[in-house]
């Protein structure tokens, strides 16, 4: 198995080829492909690269499924006695992710299967409708 580490939004993420991950909001828009250089961390095949503190030649490339934003946290301050309440509300900002390749030194170390994603296969074609 094969997931790096990456620093984003001030997190760090540990990501996996062919899932998607919510994170900070990005100034992408959806379906437009997306470079990540700051890869703190890659295992692949029990080897494992540690960069000081990036590593050097590491990328992880993803394609934006959408942005959206993510469920209202409630926050509600109170002083006792005072009769003084103040509720608010607040909703992030998040985009989704979909991490589609790893590469070190401009080796892709592992990719997401794209024959899946790129054509799907016709049910019934024209050539076997008229053999028959």
């Amino acid at each position: 198995m094969t997931y790096a580490i990456i620093e984003t939004g001030g997190k760090q993420l540990r990501v996996e080829p062919g899932r998607f991950y919510d994170i900070e909001l990005l100034p992408v828009e959806a379906d437009e492909k997306v470079t990540i250089e700051s890869v703190l961390l890659v295992q692949h095949d029990g080897e494992v690269t540690i960069g000081q503190p990036l590593v050097a030649g590491a990328t992880v490339e993803g394609t934006v499924l959408r942005n959206l934003r993510g469920r209202k946290v409630l926050v509600y301050k109170m002083k006792p006695k005072k009769k003084t309440r103040k509720k608010r509300g607040h909703r992030q900002e998040i985009t989704r992710l979909m991490i589609n390749s790893i590469t070190l030194n401009g080796t892709v170390l592992v990719a997401q299967e794209a024959a899946t994603a790129e054509t799907p296969v016709a049910e019934d074609s024209p050539a076997e409708a008229t053999a028959e």
